[in-house]
């Protein structure tokens, strides 16, 4: 490959993205205040994102998928009626754990918020559930995706509505298994962020494939921390180590980061490059450019091009009306949590009983843009985990959301019922968090 040329690629496309960037906070935002005022709304919602740094299109993206949400349910396309005045206050976590808790306090306690929402880092996520736990508040996370919040920490407060770690694995390590005649393959690297989720799924990957039976060897292991400015020595042990696939759970700015560093030194030649929750996002399409590196594998948890329903297509549609642009993964999963408060809100008919709003939470369906025709996801009630189908695939070229020059395709999709974490997976996670000691190797 010729090393500048490639370099010339993301130079342009890292212009054309500065347009889907213009939303993003230079410093921390303000705080945010959406839908009903406070005497007249029928539920509080407190909602963390980051608004400001390299996750920051994230919490944008989120802030305009709720307000997709609110007008919605305003319309009654959500229950059937005009539903329930939710009042949604949104506030920066800057991405830090203790600084999102005090957000959340200050929700509950300040704000009188029933329910909390959202967080892009797990690490976020998983202190703020705990809070949610001791105080007895809903949590319906959007868009972090450690499989360890629903299963090892599950608790009857925690609901999560977007695809988490095991989701995407189990996609993941399917599509593995489907290439595996035509593109041989048995050698593999992880390159995780060095926190909760990098570690959780790299776990769920390797669970989802011995799950499956199939043969592989893991060749290195290697763990940059969140927001890695410098990949090059972690590239430099990727071709030591000589795998045939490489999969990655680095996501947002430091996957592209990742990609950029290691298109300048021709990685891409000697092997293949798979990004299975987060590698699909429109940011990181439209950063690729007409010419992305070769033998990519990606997915996400929503896609602007896939399904082809008249739901996904006016949910798309809707989101660039309002904002110019087109969404990331991260917009739906905020509509969506929205959306699942609203409908147990409606059911209940009281926002302050939240055994019944768990109840109603559980097991609930949801009609939701990254459904495919004919499937309504579906809330697990022993996790309260999602499920829901998902795609992956390889970027092609397609120009029909600009800037991005490909999106997903040569698509394999697998249904939620698939992706589902076996019962005695959950078991026994479970009882080796409750008990370390003694706990069994999960298989």
């Amino acid at each position: 490959m010729n090393t500048c040329k490639g370099l010339g690629i993301w130079k342009r496309a890292a212009v054309a993205a500065a347009l889907l960037l213009a939303t993003t906070f230079a410093a921390k935002a303000e705080r945010i205040v959406l839908g009903a005022t406070a005497d007249e709304a029928d539920a509080v919602v407190g909602c963390l994102y980051p608004m400001a740094g390299r996750a920051a299109i994230y919490g944008a993206d989120s802030v305009q998928g709720i307000r997709l949400a609110l007008q919605d349910i305003a319309e009654g396309r959500i229950t059937g009626h005009p539903g329930p005045r939710l009042r949604v206050v949104l506030d920066d976590d800057l991405s830090k754990a203790s600084y999102g808790l005090r957000l959340a306090e200050d929700f509950i306690d300040k704000d009188h918020a029933n329910f909390l929402c959202g967080m892009v880092s797990s690490g976020v996520a998983h202190v703020v559930s705990d809070l949610a736990k001791r105080r007895s508040v809903i949590l319906v996370g959007t868009d972090h995706a450690s499989s360890r919040l629903s299963i090892e920490a599950g608790h009857p407060h925690y609901f999560r509505v977007s695809n988490d770690s095991w989701t995407s694995n189990a996609a993941g390590a399917r599509y593995l298994r489907d290439i595996r005649a035509k593109q041989p393959w048995r050698r593999i690297a992880i390159l995780n962020p060095d926190y909760d989720y990098g570690h959780v799924s790299r776990d769920d990957l390797l669970a989802a494939m011995d799950g499956l039976g199939l043969d592989y060897e893991v060749v290195a292991e290697l763990w940059p921390k969140l927001y890695e400015p410098d990949y090059s020595a972690y590239i430099q042990a990727l071709k030591d180590a000589k795998p045939d696939i490489v999969v990655t759970a680095l996501w947002g700015g430091d996957f592209l980061a990742f990609l950029k560093q290691a298109q300048a030194v021709d990685l891409f030649s000697q092997m293949r490059i798979a990004n299975f929750d987060t590698g699909a996002n429109y940011d990181v399409l439209v950063q690729l450019g007409a010419n992305p590196p070769p033998g990519l594998i990606l997915s996400a948890r929503h896609h602007n091009n896939w399904p082809e329903t008249p739901a996904n297509r006016r949910f798309v549609e809707a989101f660039h009306a309002m904002t110019g642009r087109y969404p990331t993964y991260a917009a739906e999963g905020a509509y969506s949590g929205i959306v699942a408060i609203a409908k147990a809100v409606d059911k209940v008919g009281n926002a302050t009983d939240d055994k019944a709003l768990i109840t109603a939470l559980e097991n609930m369906s949801l009609a939701l843009p990254e459904d495919p025709e004919g499937f309504a996801s579906t809330i697990d009630p022993v996790t309260h985990q999602i499920l829901q189908a998902q795609a992956v695939g390889t970027p092609v070229p397609n120009d029909q959301f600009p800037p991005a020059k490909v999106m997903l395709g040569n698509i394999h999709a697998y249904s939620a019922e698939d992706l589902r974490p076996p019962p005695e997976l959950v078991r026994k996670r479970r009882a080796a968090a409750r008990h370390p000691a003694d706990a069994v190797p999960v298989q």
